[in-house]
């Protein structure tokens, strides 16, 4: 088994001229195709008015990774850092990085998507956009 921080960020779409985001940080234990525990769950929200760019991405994630008290290396998707080199994305992180390969990185995602879409989704009807 080895310690991954799964990352998601839902919302990186306008809505009344506004971007509502929401990351969600996974922090699990996984062996080559199973997730076998999870340690932690931090979930953070985000409103900008401006389409977010590269830094923006990398401040959120960096943001909900700090509340994580737990040793693994942060695993996204390509897409979320729109598809650049895994080599430059690795420099604008303060912790290790890497983009997903195996089954159970790419099944701690989901499980990081599932959170950050029914936080964001809670969120926008709790403020009444939903």
């Amino acid at each position: 088994m080895f310690p991954i921080i799964a990352v998601d960020i839902s919302g990186r779409h306008r809505i009344n001229k506004e971007y509502y985001m929401v990351c969600a940080a996974v922090a699990v234990d996984v062996s080559a195709s199973h997730i076998e525990s999870v340690s932690q769950i931090a979930i953070k929200p985000f409103l900008t008015t401006s389409a977010p760019d590269i830094a923006d991405v990398v401040s959120i994630i960096e943001t909900t990774v700090a509340e994580i008290k737990f040793p693994g290396i942060i695993v996204v998707e390509h897409g979320d850092l729109y598809n650049q080199p895994e080599w430059l994305s690795k420099r604008m992180f303060s912790r290790e990085f890497k983009y997903q390969e195996s089954l159970s990185e790419r099944l701690a995602i989901e499980f990081a998507h599932h959170v950050s879409l029914s936080s964001r989704n809670l969120l926008m009807k709790e403020l009444g956009i939903a």
